[in-house]
């Protein structure tokens, strides 16, 4: 099932839709979804590396995008749509206490949540919740995405070929890898 997927993600990364899948996912991922671009993107670049920095930017301008979404959600939406994603997350009970800290650190939590596996989304929202400054927020987000997205651009770029045989070789711990370092984006949300 898993060399399945990760072929029919290698097939999707060649259609004509790729880059507006790999939109849309970077979009939904920064405002509410909990799956990262990178599980769409990095097949993408290892099948096509001449377009790797195109699939970069194209990931860091939805993102940024979808993050100002997020941002939206929890400036106007907090009731309605920002609560029950931050009860998903169980941070609704501590969300308070964490809003009252969050503008001492502002510009730096996005630079942070941007580039690490850190849910991006729950710092979207908390900006807007917290008001943090938007042009500040943006500019961050901008830095950030751009710093991840074109950092694994480059690398696959650079090494593609060896990435990908080392991928298909060891296809079930790339997969455990990368379930690790989400669930481990999740258990930092928690300890918060």
């Amino acid at each position: 099932m898993l060399r399945g997927l990760y072929n029919w993600t290698l097939s999707l990364a060649q259609s004509r839709y790729a880059l507006w899948a790999l939109a849309v996912v970077a979009f939904v991922e920064s405002s509410f979804f909990p799956i990262p671009p990178d599980v769409l993107m990095i097949p993408m670049i290892i099948a096509r590396p001449s377009r790797a920095f195109l699939i970069a930017g194209i990931a860091t301008v939805a993102s940024v995008l979808g993050g100002i979404f997020g941002y939206y959600i929890g400036f106007a939406l907090m009731e309605t749509i920002g609560q029950p994603i931050l009860d998903f997350y169980h941070k609704g009970h501590a969300f308070e206490e964490f809003a009252a800290k969050y503008n001492e650190w502002g510009a730096w939590a996005v630079l942070t949540a941007g580039v690490t596996p850190f849910p991006f989304k729950v710092i979207t929202i908390a900006s807007g919740v917290t008001h943090l400054s938007f042009p500040v927020f943006v500019i961050s987000a901008i830095i950030a995405r751009a710093l991840r997205f074109f950092l694994v651009a480059a690398l696959l770029w650079k090494f593609g070929e060896p990435i990908r045989d080392f991928i298909e070789r060891r296809l079930g711990l790339v997969f455990i890898a990368f379930c690790v370092l989400l669930l481990g984006g999740f258990a930092v949300v928690g300890m918060l």
